[in-house]
């Protein structure tokens, strides 16, 4: 799989985002570390575009998302809000939609992670500030260097986090200890939240980290991709769904999805003392056969 297959545009296509595949590995690295990584307007527009494309084409088995330079992100960029666009004059009803209707769309960029098919690890160095938070709670599986600091920013500039933070984070963290990062706006290092289950693990630096995760999501890889797309939307649905719903989910996707072809693959390859040879998912086409997420 070609590094350039992600990325029909070419490998300076985005502004915010160097993306490349390898070994069935799409890694999805934020590149302005000279403003901090903050997310302006184009961060917005090409992070779905990215994901989208990578899961309906069907690119990668799983997504690494890391960045660059001494923090991860330093959040929201304000100009997203601040060039008047959101309802300037209108009557104050129609005015205040239009906010309502902003905040619902930055939720759904963030939901593109939850959505895709395929397992979302995020690298996280330096800061996770605001926003940073939002984007690291839609991922499946966060790890950091032990310089890493998570902060709910929002509530020191006065304002009530909206993009993700108080629907994901209670499911990641301890209730008491998501009110008090909320309440208070207080930092939390890597060595916390890896106490408290939202980090899986610290490393000592970046290039450590990024070499860790990318084992892992190579280990990731190598399983096949319909098993590890049931689990993730397992794990999603029974975390938003009742036991009894979660159980009877499970029970109509092996109905439905199980195959076992992949199973005889493994076993095979097992006594063969070799690596298994799994088929790629298929793209995701809608009725007229176009592959929905572009090229």
């Amino acid at each position: 799989m070609s590094q350039a297959a992600v990325a029909p545009k070419g490998a300076d296509a985005y502004e915010c985002f160097e993306v490349t595949v390898e070994n069935k590995i799409a890694h999805i690295q934020m590149k302005r570390p000279d403003a901090f990584n903050t997310m302006n307007k184009a961060f917005w527009r090409e992070l779905p575009e990215i994901v989208r494309d990578i899961d309906a084409n069907a690119r990668a088995r799983v997504i690494v998302i890391s960045s660059t330079g001494k923090h991860f992100t330093a959040g929201m960029d304000l100009t997203v809000f601040g060039d008047g666009s959101l309802g300037g004059e209108m009557e104050r009803g129609r005015r205040n939609s239009t906010i309502m209707n902003a905040a619902l769309t930055l939720q759904k960029v963030f939901n593109c992670l939850d959505e895709a098919r395929m397992p979302v690890l995020m690298a996280v160095q330096g800061g996770c500030i605001g926003g940073g938070v939002d984007f690291a709670s839609a991922c499946d599986i966060r790890y950091a260097t032990k310089d890493a600091f998570f902060c709910v920013q929002e509530i020191n500039i006065g304002m009530t986090a909206d993009v993700g933070t108080f629907p994901r984070l209670p499911h990641l963290l301890p209730q008491g200890l998501v009110r008090e990062l909320c309440y208070t706006g207080r930092r939390m290092g890597a060595e916390e939240a890896a106490a408290n289950g939202f980090v899986t693990r610290v490393f000592e630096n970046h290039e450590e980290m990024l070499k860790g995760v990318m084992d892992i999501a190579k280990e990731i890889a190598s399983k096949t991709p319909l098993a590890v797309w049931g689990s993730k939307e397992m794990l999603n649905y029974a975390r938003d769904h009742s036991i009894a719903d979660g159980l009877k989910h499970i029970a109509v996707w092996q109905a439905g999805m199980y195959q076992g072809a992949d199973m005889a693959e493994a076993f095979k390859a097992k006594a063969e003392k070799r690596d298994p040879d799994f088929d790629d998912l298929p793209p995701i086409k809608n009725p007229m056969g176009d592959v929905l997420g572009g090229s």
